[in-house]
This record gives structure tokens, C-alpha cells and sequence, in this order.
């Protein structure tokens, strides 16, 4: 018997994807499943939208010497080539944002990991009200940011709860009006805020954690700090990868919390951060193209540190 008559004998004929021919066309491109894509053209839809585009037509702009016309006029905007990124690492307003937002993240993303983990390893035990405590730490991220910063400008003004209480030890300027403080307090501020939202995700990926292990540590010997760092935290490396992807992302895009807590970047730019900086130069002194190079670097930027998270964090097989 040939091979030919062999295939026909199995149902198989020559040249269909199971006979060892090349895939039709429509299969090559959509693969076997094409309903996947039209339940995926949605989302597809939405990040060319609201994602794709609006880079690449800040890449656009950030080349030209860019500005806002009315709908319908025809404006002349120049090609100025790097100009404007040049003139972001030359502007000591540009530069000194990104040590603002390097130091918030020093501060905020080590901060949220380690007490998010700590806090939900907690939470994920027999504790009393567990219910209760995994609710108050997530009231503060769902509410509204506006009205958060109110509280904590009635506890860390000048004549606030906290200065009342230490009295002369309190600092002066007060914790948003000096230099030196007002970055650390509002990275301090969104740790907490957001860190309802990063115990939920640890206490997701706690539920992935054998119980075996946990056991065969105790009857190795292991006491419950021992058999935190040799079995929680590898358990949940995964999660600890996407807590700093995000945390960073989130950082880097600082804007609500200095615009409402020290007025607008204050005191002297000590708060300011590069989207708020991108907001001053772009929207209210006209200056878009240029505040696209700056989008365009901070980008850049955040895609590096998230890279080298990824990359040494264990967030990758080897």
C-alpha cells in the first residue's frame, strides 16, 4: 500500500494541515480558534485607542515645535529634531522632577512589597476579624483621592494633629512645606492609600501556596519567620514581580497626590514630578511638544526600570 492510498485508508488527505501540508491561509493568520479574536477586538480596539495612538502622536509632537490651535485652522509647527529632548536634560525643572519621582519610588515601592506581604501573610492566617481588617485596608484606595488629602492635610498642616502632639519636636518648615520632607510624606501617603489593593493581590497568590510545605517546614524544624522567607516569599515571586511592575507605574505617574497635597509641586519644586511637569509645561504655559519629550523620556524610562524587575526579580523561568 503507498503512502498516499495509506493517508486516504487513516482520512487524512494530501496536503490538509494534519497530512503534513501547509495550513490554509485564514488558519495561518488567525489560528485555529478565529472567534478568539473577535471576543479580543474590543480591548484591541481600546488600547490602539486610548494607548497606541496617543504615544505614537506624542512621538509626533515631541519632534515639532508643537502648540494647540483651534479645530479647524491651519498653524505652522516647525520639525525641530531633538531639539526638545536636549532641552529636557538640560532644564535643571526637568531634572530635578525625576529625582523627585526617584526618590518616591526609593521610598514607596520597597515600602508597599514589604508591608503588603507582611500584611496579608498576616491576613491569610486564624486572625480574629480577618474580614474586617481586609476591608479597612482597602476603604482608602477606592476613595476618592480628593477627599483623603483632606485628612491628611487636617493631621500634617502647620496647625495640624500631628504638630499639636509633638509639639516642639514637630518639624518646621511643617512635613508638606519643607524641602527635604514633602516627597517622603507623599510617598508615605500613597503606600498607604494604595496598599489595600497590593494585600488583595499577595492573599491571591497565598491561596497558590501548598499547605504541604508549610507543614513539612514545622516538622523540619522551622519557626514562622523561618518558614516565611523559605516558603512565603519564593511561593509568592510571581506576585512580588507584579506588585513592582506596578508600584513603579503607578510612581512614575505621580500627578493627583503633589498637585493637591503641597499646592502644585511645592515647596520651590521639591514635590514636583514629571507629570505634573508635563501638565505646567503642556497645558497651562503651551509648551506641548515639549512636555511630549518629556512623556517620551519618563516612558522610556519606566520601561527600563520594569525590564531589569522583571529581569532580576525571578519573575522569568530560567
Amino acid at each position: 500500500m503507498t503512502t498516499q492510498t495509506a493517508s486516504r485508508a487513516r482520512g487524512v488527505t494530501p496536503g490538509s494541515p494534519t497530512g503534513g501540508g501547509r495550513k490554509p491561509l485564514h488558519v495561518r493568520l488567525l489560528g485555529k480558534n478565529p472567534l478568539g479574536w473577535l471576543f479580543s477586538a474590543p480591548y484591541l480596539v481600546f488600547v490602539i485607542a486610548i494607548f497606541a495612538y496617543p504615544v505614537c502622536f506624542a512621538v509626533y509632537m515631541s519632534f515639532k515645535d508643537y502648540f494647540f490651535a483651534a479645530p479647524g485652522v491651519s498653524v505652522d509647527r516647525p520639525w525641530v529634531g531633538l531639539q526638545n529632548y536636549v532641552q529636557v536634560f538640560q532644564d535643571p525643572q526637568v531634572l530635578q522632577s525625576f529625582r523627585n519621582v526617584g526618590v518616591f519610588l526609593v521610598i514607596n515601592v520597597p515600602l508597599t512589597v514589604v508591608l503588603a506581604l507582611v500584611l496579608a501573610s498576616a491576613l491569610n492566617g486564624a486572625v480574629r476579624w480577618s474580614t474586617f481588617f481586609r476591608v479597612s485596608y482597602y476603604v482608602p484606595y477606592v476613595t476618592a483621592s480628593v477627599a483623603v488629602v483632606g485628612v491628611w492635610l487636617f493631621l500634617f498642616s502647620q496647625g495640624g494633629v500631628v504638630n499639636s502632639v509633638l509639639g516642639p519636636l514637630a518639624p518646621s518648615p511643617s512635613w508638606l512645606s519643607n524641602s527635604a520632607l514633602a516627597m517622603p510624606m507623599i510617598a508615605v501617603f500613597v503606600t498607604w492609600k494604595q496598599l489595600g489593593f497590593y494585600i488583595l493581590l499577595y492573599l491571591a497568590a497565598l491561596q497558590n501556596v501548598p499547605k504541604e510545605l508549610y507543614e513539612s517546614a514545622s516538622t523540619d524544624g522551622a519557626g514562622k519567620i523561618r518558614q516565611f522567607f523559605s516558603v512565603t516569599v519564593p511561593g509568592v515571586r510571581p506576585a512580588t514581580v507584579l506588585v513592582l511592575l506596578l508600584s513603579t507605574v503607578t510612581g512614575a505617574n505621580l500627578f493627583t497626590e503633589p498637585y493637591l497635597l503641597t499646592g502644585g509641586g511645592g515647596p520651590n519644586g521639591a514635590s514636583t514630578s514629571p507629570v505634573l511637569l508635563i501638565y505646567q509645561q503642556g497645558i497651562q504655559q503651551g509648551h506641548p511638544g515639549y512636555a511630549a519629550a518629556i512623556g517620551i523620556v519618563l516612558m522610556i524610562g519606566v520601561l527600563i526600570i520594569a525590564f531589569l524587575q522583571n529581569r532580576f526579580a525571578g519573575g522569568r523561568e530560567s
